[in-house]
């Protein structure tokens, strides 16, 4: 049977590589996806994106991104029993900032986006404004995700060597 560090090591490793996991495809499109569909002409970048949005929706990715926010809920929630321990804060930090800056950020705003994106009527006249705000718009909020999953991942890693 685990002590109980070895069940918040436990957790906080898992919890670390699933953000460190979503950061890495997170940073993926902000760094080169999202550049290489803007540069194919609208019509084909907006089929392109609206094919990934679909296949993005899989058990592997799925497990990934929501299994990672259940992993942080019980990490803060770890943070907050263990609260006079050394790594109770960074627990807690690395769980809330993946929530709010990752998870939050997805539903908030990434998914909406994809959905108008697959709902754009193919006659639309704006076709290429809109697809060109959506790249722009789409891409910032995908940074503040890269951004908040790899901090979370760091602060976790931070907190899993303090727990002894």
């Amino acid at each position: 049977m685990l002590s109980t560090s070895g069940l918040n090591f436990a957790l906080t490793l898992a919890t670390a590589l699933g953000c460190g996991t979503i950061a890495g495809v997170f940073f993926a499109f902000s760094t080169f996806v999202m550049k290489a569909l803007a540069r194919l002409p609208p019509e084909e970048g907006i089929a392109a994106m609206q094919s990934i949005n679909v296949f993005a929706i899989n058990s592997w990715f799925l497990v990934a991104f929501l299994g990672t926010a259940g992993l942080c809920v019980a990490t803060v929630i770890a943070g907050v029993v263990q609260w006079g321990e050394p790594f109770a804060i960074l627990l807690m930090l690395g769980g809330v900032i993946y929530l709010a800056g990752c998870f939050a950020v997805t539903m908030v705003f990434n998914v909406p986006m994809n959905q108008a994106l697959a709902a754009l009527p193919p006659m639309d006249p704006e076709r290429a404004a809109r697809w060109a705000s959506y790249v722009s718009g789409w891409t910032t909020w995908n940074h503040v995700r890269t951004a908040a999953s790899l901090l979370a991942a760091a602060l976790l890693a931070i907190g899993l060597s303090r727990i002894s």
